[in-house]
Parts: structure tokens; sequence; C-alpha cells
């Protein structure tokens, strides 16, 4: 059990050093908690605006969506990067749990969407004049875990196509629009159509905003843990389908001899 614990942990991180990197920590800092900052900014005076909601609603909300840019691009690159490397043959070769590993990936990335998270409802509930009762902190830290989590094991689903498509990255790119687009963040549920309501269910960050959202108003966490619970789910479901998808497109790409084929 300790060995699996150490596939999972030490080899998450060694893997997060290796396949998520950037050129300085200005474009870290410009590209994962700067540029979601002035998104959030941008909903939330356009909500203003309109009238649609008030500035809770746009700041909890795109806070929790900011989880997802660095868990999907991440989740991604666990799985693409190795492929793109030519490495990828080599972690496919060895003995351990291929699922193991790979589902390990996703925890550093999991913390650093926490981090992003935190870091932008922090900042713009201080710019914005938002009060959030401190009662309400560690539910909100859960949600946001929780999203981060579930994100996370969506990217690796995605990640996961990587072992049978070649562009993978134009695919997370179309999934994150489609967090914009379909999970509420921005637009009220109730003012979405049937559909796009039935694929946000579905899709990480729907029930975490929903559950953080409310936590901010002032609910209590015993009253959100129904939704922090599907959030969870949802997450659990993506780790299996991602676990599915590697088993049986590194089945297929052995038979079809294009596991470094790019």
């Amino acid at each position: 059990m300790s060995a699996l614990f150490r596939l999972v942990g030490v080899g998450g991180v060694i893997a997060y050093r290796a396949l998520f990197n950037w050129t300085t920590p200005s474009i870290f800092v410009g590209t994962l908690l700067v540029g979601p900052l002035f998104q959030l900014f941008f909903f939330a005076y356009l909500g203003r605006e309109f009238g649609v909601a008030d500035d809770r609603f746009y700041v909890v909300g795109n806070a929790v969506l900011t989880a997802s840019l660095a868990c999907v691009f991440g989740g991604t690159m666990a799985v693409a990067n190795e492929r793109r490397f030519g490495t990828l043959g080599h972690v496919l070769l060895s003995p351990r749990s291929r699922t193991a590993i790979f589902l390990g990936r996703v925890l550093p990335y999991a913390g650093n969407g926490l981090l992003i998270a935190v870091s932008t409802l922090t900042v713009a509930a201080l710019l914005l004049d938002l009060r959030i009762a401190p009662t309400a902190l560690p539910g909100l830290l859960l949600a946001l875990a929780t999203a981060s989590l579930a994100c996370g094991f969506f990217g690796l689903t995605l990640g996961a196509l990587g072992l049978r498509f070649r562009d993978v990255f134009l695919i997370s790119n179309v999934a994150v629009a489609l967090l914009l687009l379909f999970t509420g963040v921005n637009v009220p549920a109730g003012d979405l159509p049937a559909g796009v309501r039935a694929v946000g269910a579905v899709l990480p960050v729907t029930h975490a905003a929903d559950a953080a959202r409310r936590l901010a108003g002032g609910a209590t966490l015993a009253d959100v843990l129904p939704a922090i619970g599907v959030e969870l789910a949802v997450g659990i479901g993506y780790a299996v389908l991602a676990a599915g998808l590697l088993t049986v497109f590194e089945a297929e790409s052995r038979r079809r001899a294009s596991l470094d084929t790019l």
C-alpha cells in the first residue's frame, strides 16, 4: 500500500515538474493568475450593466471556473506530453499500474487549480468589495478543491484521447470553452436551454459553482454537501472513464504500433 501511495504521490509530483512547465515565472503568473481575473472582471461588469445577476454570482462562479484552466490542460499534458516528448513508450513499459501512474498525476494539477481559484476569489472579493462570512470559508475551500479534482480527471480523460488522436490540445481548448458556456458560471442555469443544462449537469464546475454561490450567500455546509457530492461523483466518473480509455487506447496503439506517432 505504501508503494502505491509513493507511486501516486511522488510519481505525480515528478511528472508535474517534467511535463507542466513555463518559460519564466511571469508567464505562469500572467496566464494562470492575472488572466482569469480579467475574465472575471469582464463578466462581473457586464452583468452589472445588463442587470443579469449580482457581483457574488460572477465572482464566485468564475473563481470556481478558473481552476479548470490549469486542471484541464494539466490533465491533458499528463498524457499527451509523454507522447510529444517521445517518452510514452517508457511509461507504458513500466511494470507498475499505468492507471495509478496517470490518475496520480492529476493531484498536483488539482492543487495548482485550487491555488488559482483561491487566489482569484480572494483578489476579486477584495477589489469588488464582496463580503464573505468567515464561517463559509471551509465549505468554499471544499467546493473549490472538489471542482479542481473533477476538472483534473476531466482533463485526464481528454489526455487519454492523445493516445488515439494527434491534436488533443484542440480538443482541450474546445472543452474549456464548453465549460465557460455550459456550466452556468456566467448565465443563471434557469435561463439556459434545457439541453445545455443537461450537458452542464455532467460537466465539472457546474455543481461546485452552485454550492460555492450558496455558501457565499449564507448557506451552511450541510445545505450544500449534496451539490458537492454530485461534483465529486462527476469527477469520479471521469476518473473511471479516463482509466478505461487509457487501457483501450493503449492496447489499440500497441496493435497499430502508433504509440509515439505524431
